[in-house]
Order: C-alpha cells, then sequence, then structure tokens
C-alpha cells in the first residue's frame, strides 16, 4: 500500500520533475561567466541543503544530552549516513568537507563571487534571523523563495514533510540534475571546473546509488498507512519542486541578461 502512495507523489510530480529536466538553464551554461552567475544562485540551495537535513536529523535521532535513544531506528541510520557524507565527505584532495564547503571552494577556482552567501552566513553567526540575513546579501528574489520554502517546510518541524522534501525535492531528483550539469561542464569547460565537477560526480554517486533508494524507505517508514501522513508528504515535495523551478527560472533569466548586456 505505501508503493502505492509513493507512485501516487511521483505521479503528481511528473510535470514538474520533467520542466526541471528540460529547463533551458543547463543550455545557458557555455562559459566561465554563466556558470560562475549559476553557482552564485545555486550556492544558497546547497548552503540550505544542509539545514534541511540537520532538521531531519534533530527531529529522527538524539542531539541532547543526556543521551536517550529514540524511536525510529532505520531513520536514525540513514540520516546519521548521510550527515556523515554530507556534512564531512572526501574532498578529492586527500582531506575531508562538507559539501558546502566543496562547493565554495569550486566556486573560487572558478572565479565566481562568493561574497554574498559569505556576508550570509556572517549575519547568520553573529545571529542574524534568516530573513534579514538574505537582504543584508542582497540575493535575489529566486534565491529568497527558495530558501523560504526550505524553512518553511524545516518550521513545520513535521518528518513527513522534512523527509519529502528531502526525497523529492533533492535526493532523488538531484542526480538527473546534475548529470545535465556534467555532461555541460565536459562539452565547455575542458578541465577549468575540475572540483564544480567533483562535487557534481559525488552526489550523481551517493545520491543515486545509496541515499536516494534509503531515503524512499524513510518516507514509507514515517508515514506508514496514515493518509494525513501521505498527505502532507504529497504537499511538501511539489512544495519543493516548484520552488526550484522558480530558482532555475530566476537564474535562466539572470544568465539570459547578462549574456543580452555583454552583446548590447
Amino acid at each position: 500500500m505505501t508503493t502505492d502512495r509513493l507512485a501516487r507523489i511521483q505521479k503528481r510530480l511528473e510535470k514538474v520533475r520533467r520542466r526541471l529536466l528540460e529547463h533551458p538553464v543547463y543550455g545557458d551554461i557555455v562559459d566561465l561567466p554563466s556558470l560562475r552567475l549559476f553557482m552564485e544562485y545555486h550556492v544558497f540551495a546547497v548552503w540550505d541543503f544542509m539545514s534541511l537535513l540537520k532538521g531531519l536529523q534533530r527531529k529522527l535521532t538524539c542531539i541532547e544530552v543526556p543521551w536517550v535513544p529514540t524511536g525510529d531506528r532505520r531513520g536514525r541510520r540513514l540520516v546519521n549516513e548521510i550527515v556523515m557524507a554530507e556534512e564531512s565527505d572526501e574532498d578529492g584532495r586527500g582531506g575531508f568537507a562538507s559539501h558546502y564547503e566543496m562547493y565554495h571552494h569550486a566556486m573560487r577556482c572558478c572565479g565566481a563571487d562568493t561574497r554574498p552567501v559569505d556576508r550570509f552566513l556572517e549575519r547568520l553567526r553573529d545571529g542574524v534571523p534568516l530573513g534579514e540575513a538574505l537582504e543584508a546579501a542582497t540575493v535575489a528574489p529566486a534565491i529568497r523563495h527558495f530558501v523560504g520554502c526550505t524553512f518553511e517546510i524545516v518550521g513545520t518541524c513535521d518528518p513527513c514533510a522534512m523527509a519529502s522534501a528531502f526525497t523529492f525535492g533533492r535526493e532523488d531528483l538531484l542526480p538527473e540534475i546534475f548529470l545535465r550539469i556534467v555532461t555541460d561542464i565536459d562539452a565547455h569547460f575542458d578541465g577549468q571546473a575540475a572540483e564544480l565537477r567533483y562535487y557534481l560526480q559525488r552526489h550523481i554517486e551517493l545520491d543515486g546509488d545509496e541515499h536516494g533508494p534509503m531515503a524512499m524507505s524513510l518516507i514509507e517508514s514515517l508515514c506508514g498507512d496514515d493518509e494525513a501522513n501521505w498527505s502532507i508528504a504529497e504537499q511538501a515535495a511539489v512544495q519543493s519542486l516548484e520552488a526550484r523551478l522558480i530558482l532555475w527560472d530566476g537564474i535562466h533569466q539572470a544568465i539570459t541578461a547578462d549574456q543580452q548586456a555583454e552583446t548590447a
């Protein structure tokens, strides 16, 4: 029965998922300026992924002292394994780093501007609320909407909503999206974006082969036979993919405007 409900969500997502996988933004990334602009937007999605994951970890595991065991053993295993990979993965240079730090390094290597996201994180470290920190970073509306959507779901503290956003909006979606970007990198950059390629390839391998299937199992475990839980999961999945589409539209428009300004 739970398999049927997963299939129902996947059916509901078909249209927006197809629009994401066929989006013109992938064809926009043809030179270093367009790649840099893409990364300057996308880094905020890389960052807020960790907040979504940490929200799940806080909900499904015990991170308090004194420690007590929590109820969902499969959930604990899944989220802790993914946290280890996302927060301290092999960085391709003989060390370890979070995927955000790997992406940030890739931005610097190809000359992308990290100042907005650096300013944003500085404000968060100082205790500034999320909205004010985004405003201080002067981010584009599409970024603000995407991050706001993620934190709206995290703010529900509902494990079914968070797991669904995590699964359908990230783990199940990103391998196919990143494959399209990797193809563009191989075609256009001849080794100039090697660090970004490594980051994308790690996500393709981890999410496609391991984390994606595990995340699907987590949704089944959390939602069980409760139709209300499955409705929450479905709504969070739709919300997450629609927010990604708005982000992709924003990047496409920004790159198009930048290219038109260059040729004017």
